[in-house]
């Protein structure tokens, strides 16, 4: 025998080659131009294989696919696996895995997984942890289909798990799965490598005539129906069977032993024209994860063409915590005192003090090591448990290689011993946990394990490509840092058209949110109940912080009175002044910033309000007419026409000085409107009209109800729920502690601001079922258990949510009266409208009769 080859696999990609393109293969008594890929000749000298010279850089990968009949106690253990064998993707299947979550399962590795059914089905993949901040995407289709796209190196990689229905399964269940597969398919670029990793349930046997194209000569057995539709997908989406091309004996090729049968279901696919990048796919033997399957694993080289990227290392932190002992810190005391040479007083130079004291705690209290901090969901590995898995393992291979009762018996009662002992191994690890963060020490461990479990939760940490100009996805360092530079440079060095400035002071009104949400409200109300209509403009200004022209900003401080001397400070500050981008792959480069304010800085606010003072100077109504908070700005008036007046007014004194209004997201409102009586216009154009609006972080209506913010409250609550809901739902965790979470973090998101709105009981008991849903899935119980809802309430130490609604509302009615007569809100409370109100109007007719009502009415419209 004499080959010449890179790989043994013919190139199909181009159509009349039998052979690769990039070498000849001649192979006597092979059967064709397939594989012999680990084969010995018959002196018992391995075939030698002649490497191809390539360009550029390559990766190596490890892709396998697995069904492991169920996830629930394997996760470490499937860690284990990968690490020794030297995977780097692992698709899973049958996880029986509820949710759509990714969690780490120890060493490293992390699973992405999609299932809704705890008994049946679910998918996943499991990644090394080099390759988990590469994710970019990831689609759950289904409990039986998932793909997860990757950039490694400037390639982009799709791996797709599936998991076909079994044999005698309805017709249209396994149809369901083949369409939602093939839009999986048709979704990803031609360009891009695809690897389908799954468990078929078919058999595609051993012989290929008439299917050349897409499988080899090694599979097992004969095709049956199944087998047949997963060629006629290879067939429909041009990929190849990677399993059949490569001659292994048939122990290598079995991925499914159960009792007497012995088959082949697990397959590895690719596209054709990337059938050149794989060397090698085999069953791997001798593993005890999975009781009847084996996992399939092939060797893909891929061809880069740019550096890897730079590793994110974690930064070594001096450990001040150490302080709280007294011994430390009286050690730091004379250390200290000794390098700053006796005194006691701090040296006038603040940065060599600094830099004295930041050594001093290097040295005396230490810093950490820089490495990936211990998994804390599986630091119950010790090696009693790694030991009784060992054993596991190798009592399992020693009952494949002989099948007899007495060794069958003994893996048996050796994988019961590992999962006792598993159990004791995490009961143990998770009760000193427990214990900790149930004491007064503990509580700010527990919130930076709700954090860590919330983060360890999400498909994607980082994003690490982007899009150029015209599309194009930008891959490698050094053209994502400049993409990001070019982006923010145009961003804050471009200066709107604006008129130069010709030669009182007006201070600017200390209020917070929940003031100007609060006179929004009540002026809305107001009108409603005075059956008047109420016409708003909901001003917005393009990029408002980073178009502020300097020249302005200089002369709005001195118009404020504010002194000279000031005003230079922050004109130095303002000098020459550059910054970078942190992106996830680094930083860029420095530039210049030109116009706008600073980003970050604490005194930006400050000076933006004074710039919005002085330019809204000639324009600005006496509140409520116009109420601004930062850049949000509400104009009012009683009629379209005025209000339409006031806006070309606002955009004139804006757009003269440099600031832009803008034309798409500035919405029209009208409150309590009797007739369609259509919009405003800015400048000829129509200003989009609304039913709602959400004004800072509160959501108001046209018809003056609240509903819409209720159930924004509620759904903010429920996502303030599911960020700490590995603590939650942690049943270890006592109830007192969730409780004490979910006063802390649920709760006051979820009622934000609803001591402004006026609620019905309807609302607010759309409020209590929310809350006590939460409080049931925190505590494990379900109503079908018949636990009242006061023992629920109770056990967690929450107390009504309508009490303390009241009592948010009380300490603000509270604030709102001791506050000045000119406070905003104590003049939306006391201020009046003409005529009587809806409720007056029908005290009125009750005393008089509905016909004189009538006839007083008609008149005054006469009038």
């Amino acid at each position: 025998m004499r080959i010449v080859s890179t790989n043994f696999i013919p190139d199909r990609s181009r159509p009349g080659l039998t052979t690769t393109a990039i070498g000849a293969v001649d192979l006597q008594g092979a059967g064709g131009n397939w594989a012999t890929v680990g084969r010995r000749s018959r002196g018992g000298r391995r075939v030698h294989r002649q490497r191809e010279k390539r360009k550029g850089k390559s990766v190596g990968l490890r892709i396998g696919t697995l069904n492991v009949g169920t996830m629930t106690g394997k996760g470490r253990e499937l860690a284990d696996m990968m690490e020794r064998r030297k995977v780097d993707i692992l698709c899973v299947q049958e996880t029986r895995w509820k949710g759509s979550k990714a969690r780490s399962i120890g060493a490293g590795f992390k699973l992405f997984y999609y299932g809704v059914d705890s008994k049946r089905n679910g998918v996943g993949v499991v990644l090394k942890e080099e390759f988990v901040r590469n994710v970019l995407e990831v689609k759950r289709v289904s409990d039986r289909v998932m793909s997860l796209k990757l950039e490694i190196e400037g390639v982009m990689l799709n791996v797709v798990r599936g998991y076909a229905p079994q044999v005698g399964c309805e017709l249209e269940e396994i149809e369901r799965f083949w369409s939602e597969l093939d839009e999986v398919m048709e979704s990803i670029p031609t360009g891009e490598r695809v690897v389908i990793g799954a468990d078929f349930n078919g058999h595609v046997g051993e012989e290929n005539t008439g299917d050349e194209e897409v499988m080899g000569k090694f599979g097992v057995k004969e095709r049956n129906l199944e087998g047949q539709m997963v060629v006629d997908f290879a067939k429909r989406m041009d990929m190849g069977v990677v399993n059949t091309y490569f001659q292994k004996r048939e122990e290598h090729r079995v991925t499914y032993k159960s009792g007497g049968r012995r088959t082949q279901v697990d397959y590895i696919l690719c596209r054709r024209g990337n059938l050149k990048e794989i060397s090698d796919c085999k069953v791997v033997v001798g593993e005890s994860v999975a009781r009847q399957h084996r996992m399939v694993v092939c060797r893909m080289t891929l061809m880069v063409c740019k550096t890897k990227m730079s590793n994110i290392e974690i930064e070594k932190k001096t450990k001040w915590w150490k302080l709280k002992k007294e011994e430390c810190c009286e050690e730091f005391r004379q250390m200290l005192r000794q390098a700053l040479g006796g005194k006691v007083v701090l040296p006038d130079d603040w940065e060599t003090t600094a830099e004295v004291i930041r050594e001093t705690g290097r040295k005396v209290l230490g810093v950490s090591s820089g490495r990936r901090k211990e998994d804390k969901e599986t630091w119950w590995w010790n090696e009693e448990v790694q030991d009784s898995v060992q054993r596991k393992r190798l009592a399992k291979k020693k009952w494949d290689m002989d099948r007899t009762e007495e060794n069958r018996q003994e893996y048996k009662e050796l994988q019961r011993r590992m999962k006792r002992e598993v159990s004791k191994a995490k009961q143990k690890a998770y009760d000193e946990l427990y214990t900790r963060l149930d004491t007064r020490e503990g509580e700010k461990d527990l919130y930076r394990l709700a954090r860590q479990r919330d983060q360890d939760g999400k498909d994607v940490q980082q994003i690490r490509v982007i899009k150029d100009r015209d599309g194009r996805v930008l891959t490698s360092e050094e053209s994502v840092q400049r993409r990001w530079k070019e982006y923010f440079e145009e961003l804050m060095n471009e200066e709107n058209e604006r008129e130069k400035r010709v030669e009182g002071v007006n201070s600017v009104e200390q209020k917070s949110t929940t003031d100007a949400i609060f006179a929004l409200r009540i002026l809305m109300e107001k009108y409603r109940d005075g059956q008047k209509e109420l016409h708003c403009v909901f001003v917005d200004l393009e990029k408002a912080y980073d178009r502020v022209p300097r020249e302005e900003l200089w002369y709005c401080m001195r118009k404020s009175g504010v002194a000279e001397k000031y005003v230079r400070v922050v004109q130095d500050m303002y000098e020459r002044s550059r910054t970078v981008v942190r992106c996830a792959v680094g930083q860029t480069e420095e530039f210049n910033v030109e116009v706008g304010l600073h980003q970050g800085s604490a005194l930006s606010p400050f000076l933006f309000a004074i710039v919005m003072d002085q330019l809204s100077e000639e324009v600005r109504q006496e509140s409520p007419w116009t109420m601004m908070f930062a850049e949000d700005i509400v104009i009012c008036s009683e009629s379209r026409e005025q209000v339409e007046v006031n806006l070309e007014r606002w955009r004139f004194a804006l757009e003269r000085r440099g600031m832009k209004v803008s034309r798409i997201k500035t919405e029209y409102m009208c409150v309590n409107e009797r007739e369609g009586s259509g919009t405003v216009r800015l400048q000829g154009e129509e200003v989009k009209k609304v039913q709602e609006f959400k004004y800072l972080v509160s959501t108001v209506q046209s018809n003056g109800e609240c509903g819409k913010e209720v159930k924004k409250r509620v759904q903010a609550g429920w996502n303030g729920w599911r960020k700490v809901s590995g603590v939650l739902c942690d049943r270890k965790i006592s109830a007192r502690i969730k409780g004490k979470v979910y006063r802390t973090v649920v709760r006051p998101a979820m009622l934000y601001g609803l001591e402004t709105v006026s609620l019905r009981k309807r609302q607010e008991s759309e409020l209590e079922v929310a809350e006590l849903k939460m409080l049931r899935f925190s505590l494990g119980v379900t109503r079908l258990d018949r636990i009242r809802n006061e023992y629920i309430r109770g056990t967690a130490h929450v107390g009504h949510l309508g009490d303390k609604v009241r009592e948010a509302r009380l300490r603000w009615f509270g604030h709102v009266q001791r506050r000045e007569s000119e406070y905003i809100g104590r003049r939306m409370l006391d201020m009046g409208l003409p005529g009587r109100s809806k409720f007056e109007n029908m005290r009125h007719v009750s005393s008089v009769g509905y016909g004189a009502f009538r006839n007083e009415k008609d008149s005054n419209h006469k009038m």
